[in-house]
């Protein structure tokens, strides 16, 4: 029996079948998950890529920053999920900056409807995607969103470090406020992956240059799999104790000095 064997999940953020969430929609089904993805705008390209699962996916759209599509999100989702239709954990793996918020010198001339932008796309979609689909959720269900440790300042990421602090802080809110309904709510604070999301990053090499020989586990960064891995055991029943955490998938990094 897999780890996720009958959970019935909800996985955003699926670009290319290099995105984490494509690898971890990929494992959870791998773990007997059932499993719908969401697209925003390319959705052709999203129903594409759904069909390289081992099990091909619904996909519906989803556009987070749009209140209708939040609205009559479980009403698009019930098809999808039987009889007596549930959802037992999601995925928030979404996240945008304007050029203008990325970069060297961004943060002191980025405007404020940018910085608006980025934040309500990377981190107040959070909450907003939570309390869309809690109507479906059960005791017991899991919330997971994906992360980059922002608890220093990061060479070019600029204003989507500050909308990373405000995930990790809306991820302790709601973690109190859905954890008397039995829900969990978590980040998994990724290593730098090659992904479509990483190569908007100005300067991303230096990441990668930082991970070089620091991580104690070490770390590849064309590997999505030890993240999509740690994702779905948060999604797990496995961690019944663990909310409003951020739980590192980073081959150790954020532990070791200079």
């Amino acid at each position: 029996m897999g780890l996720l064997e009958g959970k019935r999940l909800l996985i955003t953020g699926v670009i290319t079948d290099a995105s984490l969430a494509f690898h971890v929609a990929k494992v959870a089904q791998e773990q007997g998950a059932q499993v719908v993805l969401t697209g925003f705008g390319r959705m052709r390209l999203v129903e594409r890529i759904a069909q390289r699962l081992p099990q091909p996916a619904p996909v519906i759209e989803l556009d987070v920053t749009d209140e209708s599509q939040l609205d009559t999100l479980v009403d698009r989702l019930t098809p999808h999920l039987g009889d007596e239709p549930r959802l037992d954990g999601v995925l928030h793996s979404i996240g945008f900056a304007p050029a203008s918020c990325l970069g060297e010198g961004s943060f002191l001339k980025a405007p404020w409807e940018d910085v608006a932008t980025t934040i309500h796309v990377s981190a107040y979609s959070f909450k907003a995607l939570a309390v869309a689909v809690l109507p479906l959720l059960q005791p017991g269900a899991s919330i997971v969103g994906m992360d980059f440790d922002n608890r220093q300042a990061w060479p070019a990421y600029d204003w989507m470090g500050v909308a990373k602090s405000t995930l990790e802080s809306v991820t302790r809110y709601l973690a109190r406020d859905l954890g008397p309904k039995g829900v969990r709510v978590n980040l998994c604070a990724a290593g730098p992956v090659k992904t479509m999301a990483a190569r908007s990053i100005p300067g991303f090499a230096a990441f990668e240059d930082a991970w070089d020989g620091r991580a104690p586990l070490g770390w590849d960064v064309t590997d999505p799999v030890p993240v999509a891995k740690t994702v779905c055991a948060l999604l797990s029943d496995w961690l019944p104790a663990t909310t409003g955490s951020m739980v590192w998938a980073d081959g150790g990094f954020h532990a070791i000095g200079v």
